[in-house]
């Protein structure tokens, strides 16, 4: 599964992405807000540093515009993905990107029918949106496996991008029902590669090799 940094944070993904295991980034407008820099700059700096996918969002409402804001975002960096809201206007101008050869990430799925309606509009990426629908009481785990059978049942070749990701568990299981990209805040891909016991067995493992007073080098 693929690993997406969900940031507009340029200084922290800079040190993540010095990992080798960041494989694509996703922002969205709160994050560029939350961020406090300019949009198109921003973006130009997170392709520069991550050569995979970089997904960034149009806030145009009708399709025309989109495609307007669409080809100012293209024209940042060859990895720049155009983020699209999953509404009528959205897949319409998800339909005509596609069309062109343009990359398109589908965001603020909620249900499989939607995930449906994106993949037969071409959508590179589909962005279920997991922590959303948990906090509401509903399954986002389930819409996961939903997404992955519909889109295995006939063969679209759209990417269910699990979001809203919450835990390490919710990384866990978007791997274990299929989920082909998982997009994460920075807090938990750090937290991915940590354990207690893992910890403590290199602790111990330390503290022998010091009593052997040997070196490798």
């Amino acid at each position: 599964m693929h690993i997406f940094i969900d940031t507009a944070d340029v200084a922290e993904l800079d040190s993540l992405a010095e990992t080798g295991l960041v494989d694509g980034v996703t922002t969205n407008p709160s994050l560029i807000a939350k961020a406090g820099k300019a949009i198109l700059p921003t973006l130009k700096e997170i392709c520069a540093l991550v050569p995979g996918p970089v997904s960034g969002e149009v806030v145009a409402v009708n399709s025309a515009d989109m495609l307007k804001e669409a080809e100012v975002l293209s024209a940042l960096a060859p990895n720049i993905v155009i983020k699209l809201p999953l509404t009528m206007e959205g897949l319409k101008a998800c339909k005509a990107l596609s069309e062109r050869g343009v990359k398109t990430n589908v965001t603020l799925c909620f249900s499989a029918v939607q995930a449906l309606m994106a993949a037969k509009a071409g959508a590179t990426f589909i962005s279920p949106f997991i922590g959303r629908l948990d906090d509401n009481g509903q399954d986002g785990m389930g819409l996961i496996r939903e997404i992955r059978e519909i889109y295995d049942n006939y063969g679209f070749e759209t990417q269910i991008l699990a979001a809203s990701i919450r835990t390490t568990g919710h990384v866990r299981d978007a791997a274990l029902a299929g989920a082909d990209c998982a997009t994460i805040p920075p807090a938990i891909f750090k937290a991915l590669y940590k354990h207690v016991l893992t910890d403590l067995g290199l602790e111990a493992f330390l503290k022998d090799w010091a009593a052997t007073g040997q070196s490798i080098t």
